[in-house]
């Protein structure tokens, strides 16, 4: 996990296949970051805390997958033997997948699409414009222009476009 140097809170995790080969990268919000880091550094301290008990409650035929995406969202359910499935957010079901035992899985051809070669020692994080939010995908490209760095800001304000025509039509 990474902050992000001027992010407004927000961080990256860094997400690789069983072979470290490659690599996709979901950005979460500050409070996810905060249940993630408190996991990872001390996890003993939170077994007795709400989230852990109620994971208790969980039969363990759970499992996560990544199907798809829209609106700059990875879409995320969480299917259970039983055919009962319920949708998370990505940084959710990292979060979930870390507290537990549920495996996290991702659609095939979603990982070859989004992912890039992962490198252990990398000092840069690519993250696909593609996964950000319109607020921040404004945001970005407003720094862009400040910043005179004028072929970034046309990318930004293309994809920002490309999504307002995908999203349904209100009549």
């Amino acid at each position: 996990m990474q902050q992000v140097s001027g992010g407004d809170g927000i961080a990256i995790v860094l997400l690789t296949d069983e072979e470290r080969r490659r690599a996709l990268t979901v950005i979460c919000d500050e409070p996810i970051q905060q249940q993630l880091l408190l996991r990872l550094k001390a996890p003993k301290e939170c077994a007795t805390m709400l989230p852990e008990a109620l994971l208790t409650l969980l039969p363990s035929t759970y499992e996560l997958m990544v199907f798809g995406l829209y609106d700059g969202q990875y879409q995320v359910a969480m299917m259970g033997n039983d055919g009962e499935t319920v949708r998370l957010r990505m940084s959710d079901a990292v979060l979930l997948t870390l507290m537990s035992d549920i495996p996290l899985y991702i659609e095939e051809g979603l990982m070859a699409r989004q992912s890039v070669p992962f490198e252990e020692k990398a000092t840069g994080i690519a993250i696909p414009i593609n996964t950000m939010d319109v607020g921040r995908l404004k945001l970005v490209m407003q720094k862009a222009v400040d910043e005179e760095n004028y072929e970034l800001a046309s990318q930004l304000r293309d994809e920002i476009k490309r999504r307002h025509s995908e999203l349904p039509q209100k009549s």
